[in-house]
């Protein structure tokens, strides 16, 4: 586990350990590829595939679920969503990917590092959508599990977080899964769609973040599907 509460020995008041106070690169808008799914820079071209993959789950991509905890969506009509994603896709932080599954070849959802703090080493993985076929798939963890090893690994920040809206079940589930570690929460932290917040923290430091990665390693690994690409076994790290 982590040590970095750990006060230096011999301090007076006690400190913290030292670390490595340089800052990391920020992330780069480029493509990531896995076994099952490929990560674009997210940009309007996106824009009718995702329009797409929201209508084939109903109208508007809603399913309420789909959207229940996002600051934005669902959207009236595909020009309104076109606006949205030429917005979204060029902002510097957040920084946002399409996710494109291989199997179907159709973006069906998107993902961003934010709050990106390069003097902390500090990111976080968040602003997540997956269309609702797409959910529960070796692509959707996989997509996941890119921008962390894209952050934790080329880019050597210390700390990755994952914040959700504490009555958000599925994304603190999805948290325990992926090996982050439960921080507590921030008590009326935001107000989304006109609704309190209470937002629950997460994070997965650098020395916790080699036992996380090869854990969704292996669950990723084909020997883990079988021929209809069902996974044999679970992925649950929590507690690692």
């Amino acid at each position: 586990m982590s040590t970095t509460t750990d006060a230096t020995p011999q301090a007076a008041p006690p400190v913290g350990p030292e670390v490595d106070p340089t800052p990391r690169p920020l992330p780069a808008r480029i493509p990531h590829r896995g076994a099952s799914v490929t990560l674009e820079p997210l940009g309007v071209r996106h824009a009718e595939e995702l329009w797409q993959s929201m209508q084939a789950d109903g109208p508007n991509g809603s399913s309420e679920d789909s959207w229940a905890y996002l600051g934005y969506g669902p959207f009236a009509d595909f020009a309104t969503f076109r606006r949205f994603i030429g917005g979204f896709a060029t902002t510097h932080d957040p920084i946002a990917w399409a996710v494109r599954p291989h199997i179907s070849g159709i973006a069906s959802g998107w993902l961003t590092l934010m709050e990106i703090q390069p003097a902390n080493a500090a990111i976080e993985l968040g602003n997540i959508w997956f269309a609702p076929r797409m959910q529960r798939t070796r692509a959707t963890t996989e997509a996941m599990f890119l921008l962390m090893r894209h952050a934790m690994d080329e880019l050597g920040y210390r700390r990755l977080v994952w914040k959700c809206n504490a009555l958000n079940a599925p994304s603190r589930r999805a948290a325990a899964r992926l090996g982050f570690t439960y921080e507590g929460e921030h008590r009326a932290h935001l107000v989304v769609k006109g609704r309190r917040r209470d937002t629950a923290w997460y994070s997965i430091l650098d020395d916790e973040w080699p036992t996380r990665r090869d854990a969704i390693l292996a669950w990723l690994d084909d020997a883990n599907f079988d021929h209809r690409g069902v996974a044999r076994r679970s992925l649950n790290v929590a507690g690692i």
